[in-house]
C-alpha cells in the first residue's frame, strides 16, 4: 500500500508523507536537498518560519520546474520578530514565492496570544481569505484543542505533534482525540529510536520486524507511524534514504508487528528525556544556531 493521500476535513487531501527543512538551515544546501526531495519523489513540503528557509524552500519550488498544484506546501506560523498572523503570512508567502499555501499551522499553544481563541479567529481569517487552503496547529494537547473547538468556526484540519514508539503512551490521549474530532495526526521526529536513542528496546523487534519484511528498520517505524493512521514528517540529505522513505509506504504491518512495536516503546518511555510539555519547544531548541532564535522564544 503508498503513502495514499489523506482526506482533511477541509475537504482537500494531504499527501501522506512530507520533506521536512526544520534541520536544513538556510542557504544553497536546503535548496539543494528539497530539489532532490522533490525530485525522489515527495509530494509535500514542510517547513515554517521559524526554520528561517521559506525563501529557500520558495527557490526550489521555482527551479523545480513542477506547477504550483504538483507540490502541497506547508508552513507554520512562529512569532518571529515579534509578527502577528496576518502579518507573518503574508512574509510566508512573499518568501515561499506563492499566492496560497495549502496548510499553515500555529507552531505552538504558547504562540496563542492573548489565548487560543482569539488568535485561532486570525487563522480562520487567513483560511477565509483563500491564502490557506486548510489550517490547524502543532504541539496541542487535548486538552488545547478542546479549548480551541469550543469556539472555532473552522476545525483544525491537521495537529503536527512529535509521535515515535517511545512517547506513544503519552501522546495517545492526542492522536484518540483527534480521530474523534476528524483531526489528522502529523508526526515529526519518528525516527527518533534509532536516530537518536539506539539500543533501547525497540532495537528487537525493529530489526526482527525489518529481517522479516526484507526491510530497514527506518522503514519499519515509518510504517509504523502509517498503521497509526498519521502523515509522516521526515527528512535526509540523502537520496537512498529518501527512495527507501518512500518505498516504506508499501510496507504494511500485521496487527503483532504493531503491538510489538507499542509495548516495546511504552518499556523504553522512561528512557526518553522527553516530557510532554517539552514538546512544544522541543521542535524550536534545534535553532539554537540560527539568529533571531531569542527573540522567537521571548515570544513563547
Amino acid at each position: 500500500m503508498p503513502w495514499d493521500p489523506i482526506r482533511l476535513n477541509s475537504g482537500h487531501y494531504i499527501p501522506s508523507i512530507a520533506f521536512g527543512t526544520w534541520t536544513l538551515g538556510n542557504g544553497q544546501g536546503p535548496v539543494d536537498q528539497i530539489e532532490q526531495a522533490l525530485e525522489t519523489g515527495f509530494n509535500h513540503i514542510d517547513t515554517a518560519q521559524a526554520y528561517r528557509n521559506e525563501f529557500e524552500t520558495g527557490t526550489a519550488l521555482q527551479e523545480s520546474g513542477l506547477s504550483r498544484s504538483d507540490v502541497f506546501v506547508t508552513t507554520k506560523y512562529s512569532g518571529i520578530d515579534g509578527l502577528d498572523i496576518p502579518n507573518s503570512i503574508q512574509n510566508s508567502l512573499s518568501s515561499l514565492g506563492v499566492d496560497y499555501v495549502d496548510l499553515y499551522l500555529i507552531h505552538s499553544p504558547r504562540l496563542a496570544i492573548p489565548d487560543i481563541p482569539t488568535v485561532w479567529v486570525q487563522m480562520e481569517r487567513v483560511h477565509e481569505a483563500g491564502l490557506a487552503k486548510s489550517i490547524g496547529v502543532s504541539n496541542f494537547d487535548a486538552k488545547d484543542l478542546a479549548v480551541l473547538l469550543a469556539s472555532a468556526k473552522v476545525k483544525p484540519a491537521v495537529n503536527q505533534i512529535l509521535l515515535h514508539p517511545y512517547v506513544y503512551r503519552l501522546q495517545r490521549p492526542i492522536l484518540e482525540y483527534a480521530a474523534a474530532n476528524g483531526i489528522v495526526i502529523e508526526a515529526y521526529s519518528a525516527l527518533i529510536p534509532i536516530t537518536k536513542q539506539p539500543g533501547g528496546p525497540l532495537d528487537k523487534p525493529l530489526n526482527e520486524i525489518a529481517t522479516k519484511l526484507g526491510a530497514t528498520t527506518d522503514q519499519v517505524l515509518l510504517a509504523w507511524v502509517k498503521a497509526k493512521g498519521a502523515v509522516v514528517v521526515t527528512t535526509s540529505s540523502k537520496r537512498s534514504r529518501l527512495e527507501g522513505y518512500l518505498a516504506a509506504g508499501d510496507i504494511v504491518l500485521s496487527a503483532e508487528d504493531v503491538a510489538a512495536i507499542d509495548a516495546a516503546g511504552e518499556l523504553g518511555e522512561k528512557r526518553t528525556w522527553v516530557g510532554r510539555r517539552w514538546m512544544g519547544a522541543a521542535i524550536l531548541l534545534g535553532f539554537g544556531v540560527l539568529a533571531g532564535l531569542c527573540r522567537y522564544l521571548n515570544v513563547l
